[in-house]
């Protein structure tokens, strides 16, 4: 999946304010052996290495593209590696903090996957992760709705991308039956203000809209995206416009 960071990061700062948030829940430990699942750049992996340097870190990503950045932030206590987040879990490897911000929403299966990586956690350590709620969402909820339609379902061979984002009640139960404490979970929302339709096509054409356009190009790739620039337009039709984008915030620590 071709992603381009400099898209990504074309809304660098509303996608830095939940990561805050997140990393506030985080208590320093000596020694902390701490995972970044989904680094993507791995500017806010640095950022972690930086506020926690009792710490170890390492962020980890499938995007080459994305990781290509890393490089340069790489220090005593912080290093990359490319993996998916299910490699990651294969090896077995244990954590005394799993941290993901806006990433895991990529991994399908959340019944199962969440489990797995509690399993992974030392005793005492810290589970904190953030991922959008797409299926509240309305730029998502556009999308999911045109690529069932005719002929861009046809053009997809029906591919649609369902979330795997599941409720509240859901994760609570999980982290309990997985052995956490302290646990908290929140709905919060990031209003984006849009001065016009191109914003918000932008921030979804950074995530969200990839794994549609890989499977597009020329004249089809063409139409998709003008037809969803028109439905945009449809459901925000005057400006500046507010886009209240919601989010999900996990965290807990393993008894």
């Amino acid at each position: 999946m071709p992603w381009d960071p400099e898209i990504y990061n074309k809304f660098k700062d509303i996608r830095y304010k939940p990561f805050y948030d997140l990393i506030a829940f985080i208590q320093p430990k000596d020694g902390m052996k701490a995972i970044d699942l989904g680094c993507g750049t791995g500017e806010q992996t640095f950022i972690l290495a930086d506020k926690f340097k009792e710490a170890h870190f390492l962020g980890v990503d499938a995007s080459s593209e994305m990781l290509a950045k890393s490089k340069s932030l790489e220090m005593k206590n912080l290093h990359f590696r490319k993996a998916t987040t299910e490699e990651t879990i294969a090896t077995g490897e244990k954590w005394d903090l799993i941290f993901s911000n806006a990433a895991l929403q990529w991994s399908n299966d959340h019944e199962k996957l969440f489990p797995q990586l509690l399993k992974l956690l030392n005793k005492d350590g810290q589970f904190a992760v953030q991922m959008p709620v797409q299926p509240e969402n309305k730029l998502n909820i556009i999308l999911y709705k045109l690529a069932d339609e005719e002929p861009f379902k046809s053009y997809l061979n029906s591919y649609k991308r369902d979330s795997p984002i599941l409720s509240m009640d859901y994760y609570a139960q999980i982290l309990f039956d997985g052995g956490m404490e302290d646990i908290q979970l929140m709905h919060r929302v990031y209003p984006i203000i849009a001065n016009d339709h191109d914003t918000l096509y932008n921030f979804i054409a950074g995530s969200a809209l990839i794994p549609y356009i890989d499977r597009l190009g020329g004249e089809k790739e063409e139409l998709f995206i003008k037809t969803f620039k028109e439905r945009i337009a449809e459901h925000f039709p005057k400006f500046p416009a507010i886009y209240p984008f919601k989010r999900i915030l996990l965290y807990g620590r393993k008894v």
